[in-house]
């Protein structure tokens, strides 16, 4: 009884009207679902954000203390960058990227916002968007690859990749981490048709991925589906529900296996997948190499209190920084570049204590924690900094957290005890 109560108590937002929760639910859905369109700019991802501020803002939306800390580290991490930028604002595209800066933060306030509230039947909306999504890009990104559209193979993929609904191929591949988890999820743990439904879902993503050829999304799916899954059964309520996770997941991993195995029989699938599972690329070698880059780069951020603005670094170097933690310093000199990965690492050491709380969302945190720490960790080699989908799960980890807080003070409160 004091579950429910509890429950009832602090995470409902209050009441609304039906035909204004139904637009709340609709866009919830759209901010999950439109993340999976992005190869145009304005994308449909920026209107559908732009729509769901103003309605959330007019039908009532509760900012809470616990973001104080979250808008604080990201207004300095924008007041870096644009300082940075101050002598460059005659360039339009450095405005654009300051501008989209300051434009992912408020997304990230946003979904805190909205996830802090109603969380369960919200991140479900959420969930069901993200899947929808991550099988619009995927099956472009596959219809591209097969060359199953005419003319779709040039605007679907990029140096024989699958991109799909994405400008590169590596952006795919990290965006359809997050839905696939969630189709993971149900594969292991829900009633069979369900189940089925979900792994039909996952093979479809599972093979955009492995078509994007991109080795930072291999691993992040393989690393990251083995941290969820570990935490799925430590976090478990019964010992057959521990089973059989582990049961469905040694499956899914033969069927992947399976899977492989068969795209490793076309020879242009098994020579493009033998040049990208080296370990090292000939970009990422020599001095002026990915990581040459980033110690050349390291110590000349020591230098420049202020970094030398956005888009600036290939202009000392042969490419980008290819690490978003060197970019925050290059791009927004000490200030951005300390507040940023201080914002990365306290959500990461916020995510793994709220791993064991037992809330009702419980399920749905683990896969976003899971993708989150997986994002952080790619930050060390690509720059992440205007990823759609890394802000909403900041913004969602965020917002997790708040309700979390709530959840557990009206559970514990002395009234609440008493009925």
């Amino acid at each position: 009884m004091a579950y429910t109560a509890a429950a009832g108590h602090s995470f409902s937002a209050l009441p609304a009207a039906p035909a204004t929760a139904s637009l709340q639910r609709a866009f919830i859905w759209l901010l999950g679902a439109s993340g999976a369109i992005v190869f145009i700019e304005p994308s449909p991802y920026e209107l559908v954000t732009l729509l769901a501020m103003l309605v959330f803002f007019a039908t009532g939306m509760r900012a809470r203390l616990v973001f104080v800390p979250l808008a604080l580290l990201l207004f300095l991490i924008n007041i870096g960058y644009s300082i940075a930028a101050a002598h460059l604002l005659d360039r339009s595209e450095i405005v654009s990227w300051v501008l989209t800066s300051w434009y992912m933060a408020a997304t990230v306030l946003l979904f805190a916002m909205i996830v802090s509230d109603d969380t369960a039947a919200r991140l479900d909306l959420l969930r069901r968007g993200l899947i929808a999504g991550g099988l619009i890009a995927a099956l472009a990104g596959i219809a591209g690859y097969l060359n199953l559209v005419p003319g779709g193979h040039d605007l679907l993929t990029l140096y024989e990749r699958a991109r799909g609904t994405f400008k590169d191929p590596n952006v795919l591949g990290a965006f359809l981490i997050l839905p696939a988890l969630f189709a993971l999820q149900s594969v292991v743990a829900d009633p069979p048709g369900k189940a089925l439904r979900s792994a039909i879902a996952l093979g479809i993503m599972t093979l955009a991925i492995l078509l994007a050829f991109s080795r930072a999304a291999w691993g992040g799916l393989i690393i990251t589906a083995a941290f969820m899954l570990v935490l799925m059964v430590l976090t478990s309520p019964s010992q057959a529900q521990r089973s059989r996770i582990i049961m469905m997941a040694v499956t899914a991993a033969v069927l992947a296996a399976a899977l492989l195995a068969v795209l490793l029989s076309f020879d242009q699938v098994a020579e493009m997948f033998r040049q990208r599972a080296s370990l090292e690329q000939s970009y990422d070698a020599g001095r002026f190499g990915r990581f040459g880059r980033h110690v050349l780069g390291a110590s000349m951020a020591l230098d420049l209190p202020f970094g030398i603005g956005p888009l600036q670094f290939n202009k000392f170097f042969p490419e980008d920084t290819h690490n978003s933690y060197l970019n925050a310093f290059m791009s927004g000199g000490w200030l951005a570049g300390i507040c940023y990965p201080a914002l990365m690492f306290t959500t990461v050491m916020l995510g793994f204590r709220h791993a064991f709380v037992r809330v009702p969302w419980q399920r749905a945190y683990l896969a976003i924690f899971a993708a989150f720490l997986g994002t952080v960790g790619e930050s060390f080699v690509i720059d992440t900094d205007h990823w759609r989908h890394f802000w909403l799960m900041l913004g969602a980890m965020w917002g997790m957290f708040a309700a979390a807080h709530s959840y557990m003070a009206a559970f514990t409160s002395p009234r609440l005890r008493r009925e």
